[in-house]
């Protein structure tokens, strides 16, 4: 048979739904792939029962449905600080997965460089692969998971053609400052670059933190592309319904490869949702402090069973220290940070993510959890997790 193609040889399958799989088949509380566990704002499901019966059933407009880019348009127009142009500067795509592929074919050419912040969602690596290019990895340094600038710079000496800035990051929590936002940008002002931005996460932020949109900033806006989706803020991951924002010459490109990768988001989801981006300031500003309350349990609950765990400043992630159980004289004495999550997930019964899936650097003492959860099932999750000490003990 012929030969496959090299490039499917240089990564592997998402490590994220690898292990969702995992917990379906036994059943554990899934903590691994960010998703929440509770149904969408009713007056979306509402319109979306409307738009069953009503349509549309047809293709939209290839780029997005008029009125959702509409939609759109104004409430990130707000959040920016400035008129967005639905028809130049906004495109609807298959989910914030699409719109980062998209913005990667767009800028990008084979040979070229990427600079990614270690650590780093795990598309992103298959993305620069998929799209010819080569990542330049530059570490974010724990606790607070800042960049050294002057590293930075160094990877920007290489000529990249963009850097990709998750923002706020995952899995770390990161929120990046406007400050941060304009030495980022300023680097690519001196270097010829674009940003593209990761902000599927704007409206989970919690205090004393907050988002700033970096294409709302005039120094470097004409250089900001900027990627997101409605899943996280509305809880309708499985809608699929993402866009991107920028200067019109960039959407103006980034409409071929879309039209030619997904031809359009589905007509019906778009439809439905405009009544979600219709909604007041006080819906934001309500989901941001559902999100601390969990964060609060859940960070409180990992306390109290002494396990080690960052504090996230965004987003709803929470990277936990397993290193104290993988050392000799205990049970998973040796192992790997996969292994100790599929051995978790079977005989603990709660799902993570081993987080050298989302480092360059050869990190193996940690784990990614999530509370995007009810509580009911947040209090679930932290009572397995009490019997992880235990289990781990070696044996007398």
């Amino acid at each position: 048979m012929p030969e496959l193609s090299h490039r499917v040889q240089t990564f592997t399958d998402s490590v994220i739904r690898r292990m969702t799989r995992i917990s379906d088949e036994v059943g554990a509380i899934n903590l691994s792939q960010g998703f929440p566990d509770f149904p969408p704002p009713k007056a979306i499901t509402d319109r979306l029962r409307e738009v069953a019966q009503e349509g549309p059933h047809q293709y939209s407009v290839t780029f997005g449905a008029e009125n959702f880019r509409q939609a759109l348009a104004d409430k990130q127009g707000r959040a920016y600080g400035r008129t967005l142009d639905p028809e130049t500067e906004i495109l609807v795509t298959c989910g914030g997965t699409e719109a980062m592929m998209c913005a990667m074919m767009t800028v990008c050419n084979p040979g070229d460089k990427v600079v990614v912040f270690s650590p780093f969602y795990e598309n992103y690596g298959a993305d620069a692969i998929l799209s010819g290019a080569d990542p330049i990895f530059v570490p974010l340094v724990p606790p607070a998971f800042d960049f050294d600038p002057a590293v930075l710079e160094d990877a920007f000496r290489q000529h990249p053609k963009a850097i990709i800035v998750c923002n706020p990051s995952n899995p770390c929590g990161k929120v990046f400052t406007k400050e941060e936002l304009l030495f980022i940008g300023g680097l690519c002002n001196r270097y010829d670059a674009y940003m593209i931005t990761d902000e599927v996460y704007e409206h989970i932020v919690f205090p004393p933190y907050h988002h700033v949109y970096a294409g709302s900033l005039p120094e470097i806006a004409d250089r900001v592309i900027c990627c997101s989706s409605l899943s996280k803020t509305y809880s309708i991951t499985g809608w699929r319904l993402g866009y991107l924002i920028g200067p019109a010459n960039v959407i103006e490109a980034a409409k071929k490869v879309h039209d030619f990768l997904t031809v359009g988001a589905a007509a019906p989801l778009q439809e439905a949702a405009v009544v979600g981006l219709q909604f007041p300031q006080s819906y934001y500003d309500g989901l941001a402090r559902l999100y601390a309350e969990k964060r609060r349990l859940f960070l409180d609950g990992l306390d109290r069973i002494g396990l080690k765990h960052t504090v996230p400043q965004g987003s709803y992630f929470v990277l936990v220290d397993i290193g104290d159980f993988l050392k000799p004289g205990t049970l998973l004495a040796g192992k790997s940070d996969l292994e100790f999550c599929e051995w978790m997930i079977r005989t603990v019964g709660v799902a993570a993510v081993p987080g050298s899936s989302f480092f360059r650097e050869p990190v193996n003492h940690l784990i990614r959890l999530h509370f995007a959860c009810s509580e009911e099932t947040l209090r679930k999750a932290l009572d397995r997790l009490a019997r992880l000490p235990e289990l781990v003990r070696v044996s007398e």
